[in-house]
């Protein structure tokens, strides 16, 4: 009997951890079913930040750095410097890739680091309870924005792929869901085409994905993807954002 579908290798085998709905396991899934058919397993460096995301090392089977929150896109460009040869990805949510580590990011794609990350963005701050973030919507509830996010207190959502293209160094960037196969499909060719970036040393690449967090949106997993299909990709439209040669390290 031919094998048609099969647990990707680098994706270690033991139960997923995350609240039920969310979609970091299905992202890290898709990670490693990319990085398998690379066969880039044995030289790929991770860099995990605070947050959910932390738990990424985990799941994956390959090298991981833990670093402090927002600092990931620093600690990948040291470890890409110093080793050329790996591939290096850092995984990251939106508090902290678009709040404390923004200005980390930005110099990144602006310098045309030869790293890529993958950017979950769930609106919220997950992992300590649902606060608002830079990209929780308008008029979006959350534990610190009871009545609804608006823009005259709180500013506008941060539409962070948009911010990462007026930068030279930026060479790929895709904004992805997971709400259907169609869609679990193309987010994974965006996913291979930003470690291919690195590999043919384009420049910098990030594939942002939008994720429901049914706990701190005090939804069922249904509703929270529904919610995001409605709610979360007319502001967020997904598609390629950035497709350029960056600034060709190679």
């Amino acid at each position: 009997m031919a094998v048609v579908f099969e647990r990707p290798k680098t994706l270690i085998k033991k139960p997923f951890t995350y609240c039920p709905g969310c979609h970091h396991g299905l992202a890290q899934r898709i990670i490693a079913e990319v990085i398998d058919e690379l066969g880039i397993e044995n030289k790929t460096i991770g860099v995990g930040p605070v947050g959910c995301s932390v738990y990424i090392y985990q799941f994956l089977d390959t090298d991981f750095v833990m670093g402090a929150h927002g600092r990931a896109p620093a600690i990948a460009t040291g470890i890409k410097r110093t080793q050329p040869d790996k591939i290096v990805f850092s995984y990251q949510g939106d508090g902290d890739i678009a709040a404390i580590g923004t200005a980390e990011i930005l110099h990144a794609a602006n310098r045309g680091e030869l790293i890529s990350s993958f950017f979950i963005n769930n609106a919220v701050f997950g992992m300590t309870g649902g606060q608002m973030a830079p990209t929780t919507i308008l008029k979006q509830k959350t534990t610190t924005s009871p009545k609804g996010r608006e823009p005259k207190s709180h500013g506008f959502p941060l539409q962070l792929c948009e911010v990462l293209s007026a930068c030279q160094g930026s060479a790929y960037l895709s904004r992805v869901a997971l709400t259907n196969p169609k869609l679990i499909n193309q987010a994974k060719r965006s996913i291979k085409k930003a470690l291919l970036t690195q590999i043919e040393g384009r420049g910098f690449s990030l594939v942002e994905i939008l994720s429901p967090c049914p706990t701190n949106w005090g939804m069922s997993p249904q509703e929270a993807v529904d919610w995001l299909e409605k709610e979360m990709i007319p502001y967020y439209p997904l598609g390629e954002i950035a497709v350029k040669e960056g600034i060709l390290h190679a």
